[in-house]
């Protein structure tokens, strides 16, 4: 479903994916870069895989809008395997990656927004 078509963002709800992205990513109002209804700025650009669904969302609100069930975090012993995408240039990082990255795609150098690192927990398992 398109939102605005103006800007071509959409929301994605299940069974569906958004075919923009080369994982299977749901959201609302997710831009082309993976920007969404609840993080909009320039630097919001990344989406995260939930084990739960094993699906992609540019945020914990956006897999609240659109699922019923309770978030699951990546476990610790998950960490080298595909989670976090990057919404400008299409990588797909591990959360071990994404973690040491220090707030830019290794690939194209995107800027990702460092105010994520307050919410990791909600995706990431502790690392300790």
């Amino acid at each position: 479903m398109t939102d605005d078509p103006g800007d071509d963002r959409r929301t994605t709800e299940p069974p569906g994916a958004d075919g923009r992205f080369p994982v299977p990513l749901r959201g609302v109002a997710v831009d082309a870069e993976t920007r969404c209804a609840h993080y909009d700025s320039a630097v919001d650009v990344v989406a995260l895989r939930f084990p739960c669904c094993d699906r992609y969302y540019p945020c914990f609100r956006c897999h609240e809008a659109v699922t019923d069930h309770d978030p699951e975090r990546v476990p610790r012993e998950a960490f080298d395997d595909p989670a976090v995408l990057c919404g400008v240039c299409g990588e797909t990082l591990s959360v071990r990656e994404y973690l040491d990255c220090e707030d830019a795609c290794p690939a194209c150098g995107a800027a990702f927004n460092p105010g994520c690192r307050r919410h990791r927990d909600r995706y990431f398992a502790s690392e300790t």
